[in-house]
């Protein structure tokens, strides 16, 4: 019977060939002369080889192995200049490298950051078009965003102090400032996604997209729309719909990184909110004729004034929330929840979140404050949606959210917990 030892070493053989015939079938793909479905595994099956050599023989093993894969490389392209075949590219020169590594990290590393690795390293392979295609249509504005994310969480996160102050002992600057890069990263990803999407992505990525950036932001756009095209009415309330119901998934995103420990109390009274849009949203869409219509581009995500304010705004939060419990008990809780849930539900969801993490918050106290700054937004956006799209927009939104907030009331009061 084979001992544990010698399954886990075949364990890691096996993974070693899987991750490399996965990119080399890749490579395969794009004819390349120096290495394809063949030679990648044995790449990474050396290098993981190489790796339990070296527990016997020194860390110079993997050095000669190495040196020698590169000597491999650069005999087999210099073969390929004499008889004709150039090709200007180091992709997968950079991949067989990258692969070595791989395999003799697999010896004495996790096996899931491996397989990470070696996953990214075939998508990055295989997005080649459209990695190409998403550079060349970045813009100075684009690019701008970019760099602005950059100095948000790796040049102003890694120099702030990483303790509490203030009263009640809820402010702390780190920790508010990874909050405040978690949100501008979610509207970052939905920024890049149009631009992989492009304008006329449709219905369903305009919703997905306006929730992942701002809902409250995509109801006012297409209610102005709504004033100047009546005809776009069924199609907005769609897309409103469609971006509240991102909104649940993007509120049970926060409370997973963030407390991960609350999300199984949240998750189902939450859960069901989304999926009460859901079908709301499949409703209107059936209603709607299955109508499309084109995406307005979003603003850049990433300036560094409305991050800041955002900063400010949810650690003002954080103080009334934990005040409001401090003093008001949780009616005055829930009376902070549907004010700060007016305009935004990130800030009251990271708060309670926190609180709820830090053991300062019962989490179904939490989840229902957050369900309350829920109900509050959809109210909010059904206001603007009537003063800025007209009576009749707000007739059509208003209805399909008090069923949502039905439901919602429900949940409140008769959820156990």
């Amino acid at each position: 019977m084979p001992t544990p030892e010698f399954q886990t070493v075949l364990l890691k053989v096996g993974i070693s060939l899987g991750l490399g015939f996965l990119v080399g079938l890749q490579r395969e793909r794009t004819s390349t002369h120096i290495a394809g479905i063949r030679t990648f595994p044995l790449i990474t099956v050396f290098g993981t080889l190489c790796g339990f050599l070296a527990h016997d023989y020194g860390g110079w093993v993997l050095a000669i192995g190495l040196a020698a894969l590169a000597a491999i490389v650069i005999v087999g392209n210099v073969a390929d200049i004499r008889s004709g075949v150039i090709d200007p590219g180091l992709t997968t020169e950079v991949a067989i490298l990258v692969m070595y590594s791989v395999g003799a990290y697999l010896v004495n590393g996790h096996i899931g950051i491996a397989i990470t690795v070696g996953g990214v390293v075939a998508i990055l392979l295989f997005l080649k078009p459209q990695m190409h295609a998403f550079a060349r249509g970045i813009g100075d504005k684009d690019f701008k965003a970019i760099m602005q994310f950059v100095v948000i969480t790796l040049v102003i996160l890694p120099v702030l102090p990483n303790q509490y102050f203030g009263p009640y002992g809820v402010l702390n600057p780190f920790h508010i400032w990874v909050m405040v890069s978690l949100i501008v990263g979610i509207s970052l990803a939905g920024y890049v996604i149009y631009k992989f999407w492009g304008q006329n992505a449709g219905t369903l990525a305009g919703g997905i997209l306006g929730g992942l950036i701002s809902s409250t932001a995509t109801t006012a756009s297409f209610a102005r729309r709504v004033r100047e095209a009546p005809m776009l009415r069924g199609i907005a309330v769609l897309i409103i719909l469609i971006a509240s119901t991102v909104v649940f998934g993007r509120v049970l995103i926060i409370i997973g990184i963030r407390g991960p420990k609350f999300l199984p109390v949240a998750i189902a009274p939450l859960g069901i909110m989304l999926g009460v849009l859901v079908l709301l949203s499949l409703g209107c869409w059936f209603l709607s004729g299955k109508q499309t219509t084109r995406i307005e581009e979003p603003k850049n995500p990433c300036e560094l004034k409305p991050a800041i304010l955002f900063g400010a705004a949810y650690a003002l939060v954080l103080l009334a929330v934990a005040a409001a419990r401090e003093y008001l008990g949780q009616s005055g809780l829930y009376s902070v929840a549907a004010l700060s849930g007016l305009t935004d539900m990130d800030a009251i969801t990271l708060s309670v979140t926190e609180l709820v993490a830090d053991g300062k918050l019962p989490p179904a106290a939490g989840w229902r404050a957050i369900l309350i700054a829920s109900l509050s937004n959809m109210v909010f956006k059904s206001t603007i949606a009537g003063f800025l799209g007209g009576p009749a927009l707000f007739f059509r939104l208003a209805s399909a959210f008090a069923i949502a907030a039905a439901a919602g009331v429900a949940v409140f009061v008769f959820w156990p917990g």
